[in-house]
């Protein structure tokens, strides 16, 4: 299974990496992790879209969920049979905002292991014929930015792009919300919104700063497909 994935997956997407590498002005390896994120990005916007438009359905069914919940208290199965009627009415399918995240899964995997492996030359062995060896990769990005070493200015940018992103996309469910209705999701809402920026800190905080950077470029990039969100579904 592993060989599979490295054969299918991982290979092609780092002989990309250090394709763009290559044919960057300047041979910068930051430049290329940007732009490779970027264009991964770019690739699952459908998939993205579709994962955030099926959650922002799903807020705006909040409020008959708990009509339904109050309505049938004592009574799991007509709760569940109603549920599964109002999906059916409203045309929402509950796990389709999960079918997307599972198939960028293994891509993001590959991905992150790309960047956590092409700064060492043994890698480079795993090269195509037609992408060229570069022998060495340089690890100075942007002039300054070590890539292979940790750096605490990255952590803290990943940590905030990601608390605005969530910030965006709690605001949006918010607006479907109704007064005390399930109080015991809305505090665990509250309570990831800081918790998930903080994780990503600590756990980003010991990564090399190439790792990092890749999650602050994809944080940014999910910025903007919520605010589209947002906007266009209001």
């Amino acid at each position: 299974m592993i060989q599979i994935f490295n054969q299918i997956l991982y290979q092609p997407i780092f002989n990309l990496l250090v394709f763009i590498y290559n044919i960057l002005p300047g041979s910068d390896f930051g430049v290329a992790i940007v732009t490779l994120t970027i264009l991964i990005r770019f690739l699952f916007i459908p998939l993205s879209i579709k994962t955030l438009r099926s959650q922002r359905e799903m807020a705006k069914l909040q409020p008959k969920l708990k009509e339904l919940q109050d309505k049938h208290k004592n009574d799991k199965q007509a709760i569940g049979q109603a549920t599964m009627a109002l999906y059916k009415e409203h045309k929402v399918n509950p796990f389709s905002g999960c079918l997307p995240l599972l198939i960028q899964l293994p891509i993001l995997i590959a991905l992150y292991q790309a960047f956590n492996y092409s700064l060492d030359p043994k890698s480079l062995d795993i090269l195509y014929p037609f992408v060229k060896n570069p022998g060495l990769i340089n690890e100075i990005s942007f002039g300054f930015l070590n890539l292979s070493t940790k750096n605490w200015v990255l952590p803290l940018m990943a940590g905030s792009f990601q608390f605005l992103q969530s910030k965006l996309a709690t605001s949006a469910s918010a607006k479907y919300s109704t007064p005390g209705q399930d109080a015991t999701a809305q505090i665990m809402n509250r309570q990831m919104l800081y918790f998930f920026p903080v994780m990503i800190i600590v756990i980003s905080w010991n990564l090399p700063a190439g790792l990092v950077l890749y999650w602050v470029v994809t944080t940014i990039f999910s910025i903007g497909e919520q605010l589209y969100i947002n906007k266009k579904y209001q």
